[in-house]
């Protein structure tokens, strides 16, 4: 993700920046309790608690990282006013294989809560269809090797 901007809601920005402050504050000093009073149990190689409070610091460290790289990177603002072109942060219906599907295009981040699928700019299909306009149709490489066309019905302003 390093040198990649995210786009993100405000609201999204600031749930993400709690949720740091909170990992790496109090988060951060309760696990080193729970691991301090483990050890003080005695052997650790058969201190179940102990492990299961190092698995979750390892857990609890690496989401601190993921945060700090995407808030690093992150460009905050409203969503794009939808121009009929597939960007980042808009809710595109697109046919997929023949099949309907609506999802937005951006990061996961933005619509935690939406009961909205949400697909990377750089994954397969958003790279595919990045830059398309609403009736164009192109396609991208299953992880299985077949081609899957895609054909964008409409793109929407995101209202998360």
């Amino acid at each position: 993700m390093a040198d990649k901007q995210t786009w993100l809601t405000q609201g999204a920005y600031d749930r993400l920046k709690g949720e740091l402050d909170q990992l790496s504050g109090p988060g951060r000093r309760e696990i080193a309790a729970r691991i301090e009073a483990a050890r003080e149990e005695g052997d650790l190689k058969e201190n179940g608690g102990y492990h299961a409070a190092k698995d979750q610091q390892g857990q609890m460290e690496a989401r601190i990282r993921d945060l700090e790289e995407l808030l690093k990177h992150a460009v905050v603002g409203e969503a794009p006013e939808a121009s009929g072109v597939v960007e980042v942060g808009t809710v595109i219906t697109a046919e997929i294989w023949g099949d309907e599907e609506r999802f937005l295009l951006g990061s996961r981040e933005i619509a935690d809560g939406s009961d909205l699928d949400v697909y990377s700019s750089e994954s397969p299909l958003g790279a595919a269809i990045l830059g398309l306009k609403v009736g164009d149709t192109s396609s991208y490489a299953a992880p299985n090797g077949n081609q899957i066309e895609v054909k964008i019905l409409s793109v929407e302003t995101y209202e998360g």
